[in-house]
């Protein structure tokens, strides 16, 4: 167990599980509330898609992890692991930011979808206005 690289993947790979469960617990709890809405009120709609996308961002960023965990320069000092594992959980970090906001925006389309029905038509003007006159 002195070998640099295995502490950088073991560490690596804590740190990116811990930073991907508390996310998706964050989007799973928060989340169901906005797809309650989203969906008129029906929760057992909402709680199947919320389970659903918290499955897919598990598998994406998980897999994400796994394919990033390899390293081109192993390190052969506590500097370098540092430095490698830095980077490494910087991406993992961008990744789940940029997930998340998909995730808002799915939400907030399917928000937009579920409240179209529920406005009422546009309605006729009853009168113009018109612009003033300039005086000379």
């Amino acid at each position: 167990m002195n070998n640099p690289t295995v502490w950088l993947y073991l560490i690596y790979l804590a740190i990116s599980i811990v930073l991907t469960v508390w996310v998706a617990q964050t989007l799973h709890k928060n989340g169901r509330i906005f797809l309650v809405d989203c969906f008129g009120g029906n929760e057992p709609m909402a709680d199947s898609v919320n389970h659903l996308l918290v499955v897919g961002f598990y598998l994406i960023n998980l897999g994400y992890v796994t394919l990033a965990l390899k390293t081109d320069l192993p390190p052969v000092d506590t500097q370098q692991v540092i430095e490698n594992l830095s980077s490494k959980i910087g991406v993992v970090l961008l990744v789940l930011g940029g997930m998340h906001f998909l995730n808002l925006y799915i939400f907030s389309r399917m928000r937009k979808r579920g409240l179209s029905g529920q406005l009422p038509p546009p309605v006729q003007p009853d009168n113009f206005t018109l612009p003033p006159v300039p005086q000379a």
